[in-house]
C-alpha cells in the first residue's frame, strides 16, 4: 500500500481550496510586491504598521550586534538571555500581571499552557470558532473536550454543569476568521461561578483594544481573578516574532516546569527580543495609531454597507466580507489583484463550507485615500463577475 498523495492534492485543487504561497519580495508593509507585482495589501497582521518601524528595525540590528543572530539553546539550557527575561518583565507589566513567559510563537505558546493546565480527568471548554492551534492543544491535553457555542455563555454553562475535574474555559479574545470580540465578562462570570479558570488568546487584541493597547482583558476592564491565563502573540500588532503567556507567579513556574513546547524549544533569537522592547514602547506610547485605525474601520465598513455586501459584524482590523463559494471568493480575489490590491480569500477548512470569505485586514499604515481606492476596486471586481459562482 502507497500514499496517494497525487489524489489528494487533485481533489483540493478541484474544489478551489488548494493553497499556494505568495512570494513577498519586499518589507512587510501596506505597499509591497509580491510575484513581481507591486499591489497595495490588506491581508496583513501588521495592524499598528510596527514590522518595519525603522526604530524596531534599529533595535534588532543593535541587538543582533550585540547578542547574535540565534538563541543557541533552550530557556532552561544556556539559550534565556538578558534581552528574554527584559522582555518578559516588559510584558508583565504591560500586561498588569506578576510574570509573563516567552515562547517562540503562538502555537507553541498556547499548546503549552493548555497541555500543562489540564490532563486526563479535567475538562477544557473551547469556543466553537477558536483558533486552529488551541483545538489542537485541547484534542492533545488527554482532557474531556467540548466545544460550546460560539460567543454563547447559555451553552458554555451547560457544558460546565457536566465538566469534570479542573475545569479550563478556552477562548479567542479577537477571532481571527469572523473579527468579532468575545463576550468575555459573560463567560469570565460562567466560569468563576463554577470553579473554573479562563484562558484567553488575544492575538489579535493586543495593540488594537484598550486605551494602552492592552487588549480584550484591558478593553472590558477585567482583570487576572476574571483571567488567570492570558496569551498574546508577537508577530501581529507588536511587528516581530514570537509569543507569550502572562498570569500569576505559579501560573509561570508551572509553564516553565511542564509545558513541553517551551522546555524543548530552542529561545528566540535575542536580537528579536531587542526589538519586541522596541515595539511595545510604541504600541503603548503612540495612541494615535489605534485612533487612526479606528477611523478606517469605519470609512471601510460604510463603504461596504453602500455595495450591499455581506460584511460580517467587526469592531476590530480584521474584515471579514462573506461571498459564500470558494470559487467566488477566488475570483474577487483575483479580480481585485488584477487592479492592484492584494485581499487573502479565505476558504474551507478554515471556515465552515459556504462561508468563503474575503478577509480584509486594515492596518496603521493605510490612508483614507487607500480604502477608498479598495472600495473602489470591490465595486469593479464584483460586478465584472458572473452573478453567481458556486463550488
Amino acid at each position: 500500500m502507497s500514499f496517494d498523495l497525487a489524489s489528494r492534492l487533485s481533489e483540493r485543487r478541484a474544489a478551489h481550496l488548494y493553497r499556494r504561497r505568495p512570494l513577498l519580495e519586499s518589507p512587510q508593509g501596506v505597499r509591497v510586491t509580491v510575484n513581481g507585482q507591486p499591489l497595495l495589501a490588506f491581508c496583513s497582521n501588521d495592524y499598528l504598521g510596527l514590522a518595519n518601524h525603522p526604530q524596531v528595525v534599529d533595535a534588532f540590528v543593535q541587538g543582533a550586534r550585540r547578542w547574535g543572530v540565534g538563541g543557541g539553546a533552550s530557556h532552561l539550557v544556556v539559550g534565556h538571555s538578558e534581552p528574554h527575561h527584559q522582555l518578559e518583565e516588559a510584558l508583565a507589566h504591560f500586561t498588569g500581571r506578576p510574570r509573563a513567559l516567552l515562547m517562540s510563537s503562538g502555537y507553541m505558546a498556547n499548546m503549552g499552557a493548555v497541555t500543562a493546565l489540564v490532563g486526563k480527568g479535567d475538562t477544557v471548554l473551547q469556543d466553537r470558532l477558536n483558533h486552529a492551534s488551541l483545538l489542537d492543544a485541547g484534542l492533545l491535553s488527554g482532557a474531556r473536550f467540548s466545544r460550546y457555542l460560539h460567543n454563547d455563555s447559555e451553552s458554555l454553562i451547560a457544558r460546565l454543569d457536566k465538566a469534570v475535574g479542573n475545569t479550563l474555559v478556552v477562548t479567542d479574545g479577537v477571532f481571527s476568521m469572523d473579527g468579532d470580540m468575545a463576550d468575555l465578562p459573560a463567560l469570565c462570570s460562567a466560569a468563576r461561578a463554577r470553579d473554573a479558570w479562563v484562558m484567553v488568546d488575544d492575538a489579535h487584541g493586543f495593540g488594537c483594544l484598550g486605551e494602552h493597547g492592552g487588549g480584550i482583558v484591558e478593553h472590558y476592564g477585567l482583570g487576572l481573578t476574571d483571567v488567570p491565563v492570558l496569551m498574546g502573540t508577537l508577530g501581529k500588532s507588536f511587528g516581530t516574532a514570537g509569543a507569550f503567556i502572562a498570569g500569576s507567579d505559579e501560573l509561570i513556574e508551572t509553564l516553565i516546569q511542564f509545558a513541553r513546547p517551551y522546555i524543548y524549544t530552542t529561545s528566540q533569537p535575542p536580537a528579536v527580543a531587542c526589538a519586541t522592547l522596541a515595539s511595545l514602547q510604541l504600541l503603548r506610547d503612540e495612541h494615535w495609531r489605534r485612533v487612526h485605525l479606528q477611523g478606517l474601520i469605519a470609512l471601510f465598513r460604510a463603504g461596504v454597507k453602500d455595495l450591499g455586501m455581506d460584511l460580517m459584524d467587526s469592531p476590530s482590523p480584521i474584515q471579514p466580507i462573506v461571498v459564500g463559494s470558494s470559487e467566488r471568493a477566488m475570483a474577487i480575489s483575483a479580480a481585485l489583484r488584477d487592479q492592484g490590491i492584494l485581499v487573502t480569500a479565505i476558504r474551507p477548512p478554515t471556515v465552515p463550507h459556504g462561508t468563503a470569505r474575503l478577509r480584509v485586514t486594515l492596518c496603521a499604515g493605510h490612508s483614507e485615500d487607500d480604502v477608498a481606492q479598495l472600495i473602489n476596486a470591490l465595486k469593479q471586481a464584483i460586478t465584472s463577475l458572473p452573478e453567481r459562482l458556486d463550488d
